[in-house]
Protein backbone atom coordinates (compact mmCIF):
# COMPACT_ATOMS: atom_id res chain seq x y z
CA UNK A 1 0.00 0.00 0.00
CA UNK A 2 1.78 3.36 -1.13
CA UNK A 3 1.67 6.00 1.69
CA UNK A 4 0.40 8.65 -0.57
CA UNK A 5 -2.93 6.31 -1.60
CA UNK A 6 -3.59 5.85 1.70
CA UNK A 7 -3.05 9.41 2.62
CA UNK A 8 -5.85 10.76 0.33
CA UNK A 9 -8.09 8.38 1.10
CA UNK A 10 -7.94 7.69 4.83
CA UNK A 11 -11.75 6.93 5.97
CA UNK A 12 -12.64 8.93 2.53
CA UNK A 13 -15.92 7.08 2.40
CA UNK A 14 -19.05 7.68 4.64
CA UNK A 15 -20.81 4.48 4.07
CA UNK A 16 -24.74 5.64 2.70
CA UNK A 17 -25.96 1.93 2.25
CA UNK A 18 -29.29 3.05 3.29
CA UNK A 19 -29.89 5.64 0.36
CA UNK A 20 -30.39 4.97 -3.48
CA UNK A 21 -29.21 3.35 -5.49
CA UNK A 22 -28.45 0.74 -2.93
CA UNK A 23 -31.73 1.71 -0.71
CA UNK A 24 -30.81 -1.52 1.92
CA UNK A 25 -32.98 -1.86 5.03
CA UNK A 26 -30.86 -1.15 8.28
CA UNK A 27 -30.06 -4.48 9.15
CA UNK A 28 -28.53 -5.17 6.39
CA UNK A 29 -26.98 -1.74 6.05
CA UNK A 30 -25.19 -2.24 9.53
CA UNK A 31 -24.55 -6.02 9.24
CA UNK A 32 -22.40 -4.43 5.79
CA UNK A 33 -21.06 -2.12 7.94
CA UNK A 34 -19.65 -4.02 10.45
CA UNK A 35 -18.17 -6.50 7.89
CA UNK A 36 -16.31 -3.28 6.62
CA UNK A 37 -14.78 -2.63 9.62
CA UNK A 38 -13.01 -6.38 9.98
CA UNK A 39 -12.03 -6.01 6.10
CA UNK A 40 -8.03 -4.94 4.91
CA UNK A 41 -9.58 -1.94 3.68
CA UNK A 42 -11.27 -0.78 6.47
CA UNK A 43 -8.66 2.79 6.91
CA UNK A 44 -10.84 3.68 3.87
CA UNK A 45 -13.84 3.73 6.04
CA UNK A 46 -15.58 6.92 7.32
CA UNK A 47 -19.02 7.13 9.21
CA UNK A 48 -22.18 5.52 8.93
CA UNK A 49 -24.77 7.60 7.74
CA UNK A 50 -28.37 7.73 9.37
CA UNK A 51 -31.13 9.51 9.20
CA UNK A 52 -31.69 11.16 12.65
CA UNK A 53 -35.77 9.48 12.13
CA UNK A 54 -33.82 5.93 12.48
CA UNK A 55 -31.86 6.73 15.52
CA UNK A 56 -34.20 4.89 17.95
CA UNK A 57 -34.71 1.84 15.25
CA UNK A 58 -30.74 1.89 15.11
CA UNK A 59 -30.36 1.67 18.78
CA UNK A 60 -32.41 -1.54 19.19
CA UNK A 61 -30.53 -3.10 16.20
CA UNK A 62 -27.30 -2.60 17.64
CA UNK A 63 -27.00 -5.58 20.36
CA UNK A 64 -26.89 -7.49 17.26
CA UNK A 65 -23.32 -6.77 15.93
CA UNK A 66 -20.14 -6.92 17.41
CA UNK A 67 -17.68 -5.31 16.13
CA UNK A 68 -13.93 -4.17 16.75
CA UNK A 69 -14.05 -0.57 17.53
CA UNK A 70 -17.19 2.47 18.18
CA UNK A 71 -20.15 3.39 15.44
CA UNK A 72 -19.06 6.30 13.75
CA UNK A 73 -22.31 7.96 12.80
CA UNK A 74 -22.92 10.80 10.70
CA UNK A 75 -26.18 11.66 10.86
CA UNK A 76 -28.35 13.62 8.85
CA UNK A 77 -30.74 15.52 10.19
CA UNK A 78 -34.48 17.01 8.92
CA UNK A 79 -35.55 20.28 9.46
CA UNK A 80 -36.53 19.82 12.70
CA UNK A 81 -33.26 20.56 13.79
CA UNK A 82 -34.44 21.25 17.19
CA UNK A 83 -36.07 18.06 17.61
CA UNK A 84 -33.34 15.84 15.84
CA UNK A 85 -30.78 17.45 17.97
CA UNK A 86 -32.48 16.10 21.22
CA UNK A 87 -32.55 12.34 19.72
CA UNK A 88 -28.67 13.00 18.74
CA UNK A 89 -28.00 13.81 22.83
CA UNK A 90 -30.06 11.12 23.89
CA UNK A 91 -27.12 9.00 22.69
CA UNK A 92 -24.43 11.00 24.33
CA UNK A 93 -24.38 7.74 27.30
CA UNK A 94 -24.01 5.01 24.74
CA UNK A 95 -20.54 4.37 24.66
CA UNK A 96 -20.87 2.21 21.49
CA UNK A 97 -21.73 5.41 19.85
CA UNK A 98 -20.03 8.22 18.70
CA UNK A 99 -21.71 10.69 16.56
CA UNK A 100 -18.98 12.16 14.90
CA UNK A 101 -20.73 14.48 12.36
CA UNK A 102 -24.06 16.01 11.64
CA UNK A 103 -25.53 16.90 7.52
CA UNK A 104 -28.29 19.37 7.35
CA UNK A 105 -30.66 19.93 4.70
CA UNK A 106 -30.98 22.71 2.53
CA UNK A 107 -31.78 25.85 3.99
CA UNK A 108 -32.21 29.02 2.64
CA UNK A 109 -28.45 31.37 4.24
CA UNK A 110 -30.83 32.90 7.20
CA UNK A 111 -32.10 29.94 8.00
CA UNK A 112 -28.37 28.31 8.68
CA UNK A 113 -27.62 31.12 11.23
CA UNK A 114 -30.34 29.69 13.56
CA UNK A 115 -29.56 26.30 12.85
CA UNK A 116 -26.09 26.93 13.98
CA UNK A 117 -26.62 28.30 17.64
CA UNK A 118 -28.60 24.55 18.37
CA UNK A 119 -25.57 22.28 17.13
CA UNK A 120 -23.49 20.73 19.40
CA UNK A 121 -19.44 21.59 19.79
CA UNK A 122 -17.10 19.35 19.05
CA UNK A 123 -19.31 17.30 16.05
CA UNK A 124 -18.66 18.34 12.75
CA UNK A 125 -21.60 19.49 10.61
CA UNK A 126 -22.37 19.48 7.22
CA UNK A 127 -24.91 22.33 5.58
CA UNK A 128 -26.28 21.23 2.37
CA UNK A 129 -25.52 23.36 -0.96
CA UNK A 130 -27.87 23.13 -3.50
CA UNK A 131 -25.11 23.68 -6.62
CA UNK A 132 -28.00 25.90 -8.63
CA UNK A 133 -28.14 28.23 -5.47
CA UNK A 134 -26.05 31.86 -4.90
CA UNK A 135 -23.07 30.06 -3.46
CA UNK A 136 -21.89 33.27 -1.91
CA UNK A 137 -24.54 33.55 -0.31
CA UNK A 138 -24.02 30.34 2.02
CA UNK A 139 -20.24 31.00 2.45
CA UNK A 140 -20.81 34.14 3.56
CA UNK A 141 -22.94 32.42 6.37
CA UNK A 142 -20.80 29.84 6.85
CA UNK A 143 -17.36 31.66 6.95
CA UNK A 144 -15.79 31.42 10.34
CA UNK A 145 -18.12 29.30 12.04
CA UNK A 146 -16.35 26.45 12.04
CA UNK A 147 -19.05 24.82 10.00
CA UNK A 148 -18.60 22.68 6.50
CA UNK A 149 -20.91 22.81 3.42
CA UNK A 150 -22.01 19.24 1.54
CA UNK A 151 -22.85 19.19 -2.28
CA UNK A 152 -24.29 16.44 -4.36
CA UNK A 153 -22.27 15.27 -7.07
CA UNK A 154 -24.61 12.32 -8.44
CA UNK A 155 -27.87 11.13 -7.55
CA UNK A 156 -29.74 8.29 -9.72
CA UNK A 157 -31.32 10.12 -12.40
CA UNK A 158 -28.61 12.14 -15.23
CA UNK A 159 -29.90 15.57 -14.05
CA UNK A 160 -28.67 14.86 -11.01
CA UNK A 161 -24.66 15.29 -11.83
CA UNK A 162 -23.38 18.54 -11.85
CA UNK A 163 -21.28 19.70 -15.01
CA UNK A 164 -17.69 19.73 -14.52
CA UNK A 165 -17.94 23.72 -14.56
CA UNK A 166 -20.33 23.59 -11.86
CA UNK A 167 -18.23 21.37 -9.84
CA UNK A 168 -15.29 23.54 -10.33
CA UNK A 169 -16.57 26.74 -9.86
CA UNK A 170 -18.52 25.48 -6.21
CA UNK A 171 -15.44 23.82 -5.39
CA UNK A 172 -13.30 26.89 -6.33
CA UNK A 173 -15.41 29.00 -3.84
CA UNK A 174 -14.97 26.47 -0.89
CA UNK A 175 -11.31 26.81 -1.56
CA UNK A 176 -11.28 30.59 -1.56
CA UNK A 177 -13.47 31.02 1.71
CA UNK A 178 -11.92 28.68 2.61
CA UNK A 179 -14.76 26.17 4.10
CA UNK A 180 -14.31 22.47 4.33
CA UNK A 181 -16.71 20.30 2.18
CA UNK A 182 -17.86 16.82 1.71
CA UNK A 183 -19.46 15.25 -1.41
CA UNK A 184 -22.51 12.70 -1.81
CA UNK A 185 -23.99 10.86 -4.35
CA UNK A 186 -22.65 9.24 -7.47
CA UNK A 187 -18.64 9.00 -6.68
CA UNK A 188 -18.85 5.14 -6.92
CA UNK A 189 -15.76 5.24 -8.97
CA UNK A 190 -12.19 6.67 -8.91
CA UNK A 191 -12.00 8.26 -12.25
CA UNK A 192 -14.77 10.01 -14.92
CA UNK A 193 -16.00 7.78 -16.80
CA UNK A 194 -19.65 5.98 -17.92
CA UNK A 195 -21.63 4.22 -15.54
CA UNK A 196 -25.14 2.76 -14.87
CA UNK A 197 -26.67 5.23 -12.45
CA UNK A 198 -29.24 1.81 -10.98
CA UNK A 199 -28.36 -2.08 -10.14
CA UNK A 200 -31.45 -2.39 -12.41
CA UNK A 201 -31.36 -4.08 -16.04
CA UNK A 202 -32.86 -0.79 -17.94
CA UNK A 203 -31.03 1.83 -15.93
CA UNK A 204 -29.99 5.36 -17.32
CA UNK A 205 -25.88 5.93 -18.04
CA UNK A 206 -24.08 9.16 -17.28
CA UNK A 207 -21.11 10.28 -16.79
CA UNK A 208 -20.08 10.22 -13.61
CA UNK A 209 -17.43 12.29 -11.68
CA UNK A 210 -14.50 10.28 -10.01
CA UNK A 211 -13.61 10.15 -6.51
CA UNK A 212 -9.80 10.30 -7.20
CA UNK A 213 -10.24 13.54 -9.74
CA UNK A 214 -12.43 15.25 -7.19
CA UNK A 215 -9.58 14.45 -4.82
CA UNK A 216 -6.69 15.94 -6.39
CA UNK A 217 -8.62 18.50 -8.04
CA UNK A 218 -9.38 20.16 -4.36
CA UNK A 219 -5.57 19.47 -2.54
CA UNK A 220 -4.24 21.40 -5.88
CA UNK A 221 -6.93 24.22 -5.41
CA UNK A 222 -6.18 23.91 -1.48
CA UNK A 223 -2.42 24.49 -2.01
CA UNK A 224 -3.03 27.00 -4.58
CA UNK A 225 -1.03 25.00 -7.12
CA UNK A 226 -3.59 24.78 -10.16
CA UNK A 227 -5.32 27.27 -13.10
CA UNK A 228 -8.84 26.90 -13.97
CA UNK A 229 -8.41 25.21 -17.15
CA UNK A 230 -5.90 22.72 -15.84
CA UNK A 231 -8.38 22.34 -12.69
CA UNK A 232 -10.95 21.44 -15.74
CA UNK A 233 -8.83 19.27 -17.11
CA UNK A 234 -7.87 16.89 -14.02
CA UNK A 235 -11.83 16.91 -13.60
CA UNK A 236 -12.32 15.20 -16.96
CA UNK A 237 -9.33 12.84 -16.75
CA UNK A 238 -10.20 9.17 -17.23
CA UNK A 239 -7.12 7.52 -17.32
CA UNK A 240 -4.70 6.27 -14.44
CA UNK A 241 -1.80 6.65 -16.82
CA UNK A 242 -2.26 10.29 -16.65
CA UNK A 243 -1.15 10.06 -13.06
CA UNK A 244 1.97 9.39 -11.06
CA UNK A 245 1.90 7.91 -7.45
CA UNK A 246 4.93 7.19 -5.58
CA UNK A 247 5.43 6.48 -2.16
CA UNK A 248 5.65 9.53 -1.22
CA UNK A 249 3.48 11.77 -3.82
CA UNK A 250 0.66 12.07 -6.14
CA UNK A 251 1.41 13.85 -10.08
CA UNK A 252 -0.76 15.00 -12.74
CA UNK A 253 1.04 16.82 -15.44
CA UNK A 254 3.55 19.27 -13.58
CA UNK A 255 1.78 19.16 -10.63
CA UNK A 256 2.87 17.37 -7.42
CA UNK A 257 1.43 16.45 -4.13
CA UNK A 258 3.63 15.70 -1.19
CA UNK A 259 1.80 13.38 1.65
CA UNK A 260 1.90 16.80 3.78
CA UNK A 261 -0.24 18.93 1.62
CA UNK A 262 -2.49 15.52 1.20
CA UNK A 263 -2.64 15.24 4.44
CA UNK A 264 -3.32 18.76 5.39
CA UNK A 265 -6.29 18.88 2.17
CA UNK A 266 -8.02 15.58 3.93
CA UNK A 267 -8.04 17.52 6.94
CA UNK A 268 -8.81 21.07 6.64
CA UNK A 269 -10.53 20.62 3.26
CA UNK A 270 -11.97 17.85 1.03
CA UNK A 271 -13.37 16.12 4.47
CA UNK A 272 -14.76 12.93 2.49
CA UNK A 273 -17.77 11.52 0.16
CA UNK A 274 -20.98 9.91 0.69
CA UNK A 275 -21.61 6.56 -1.18
CA UNK A 276 -23.68 3.74 -1.03
CA UNK A 277 -21.25 1.47 -1.93
CA UNK A 278 -18.16 0.39 -0.22
CA UNK A 279 -17.00 -2.35 -2.49
CA UNK A 280 -17.56 -0.54 -5.73
CA UNK A 281 -14.63 1.72 -4.93
CA UNK A 282 -12.21 -0.72 -3.17
CA UNK A 283 -13.34 -2.79 -6.36
CA UNK A 284 -12.20 -0.34 -8.98
CA UNK A 285 -9.21 1.34 -7.14
CA UNK A 286 -7.79 -2.83 -7.35
CA UNK A 287 -8.38 -3.04 -10.58
CA UNK A 288 -6.31 0.36 -11.07
CA UNK A 289 -3.94 -1.73 -9.13
CA UNK A 290 -3.82 1.13 -6.46
CA UNK A 291 -5.09 -1.74 -3.64
CA UNK A 292 -3.71 -5.65 -4.00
Amino acid sequence: MLASIKTLLLSVVDYAGLFPPAKLDLQQAMANYACYQTTAYAWMLGRFVLPASRLREFTELLPKFSTPQQWRLSVILSQDIESDIKKVRSLDNNKAIAVTSLEIPPLPPTEIKKALSHLPKGVDSYFEIPLHSDIEAYLAVLSHTGASAKIRTGGVTVDAFPSVTQLYECMLAFAKAPIPFKATAGLHHPLLGKHPLTNEPDSPVAEMHGFLNVALVAALMYQQKITREEALELLKESSIEALQITQDSISWQDYQLNLVEIEQTRQKFFRSFGSCSFDEPIDDLKKLKLLS
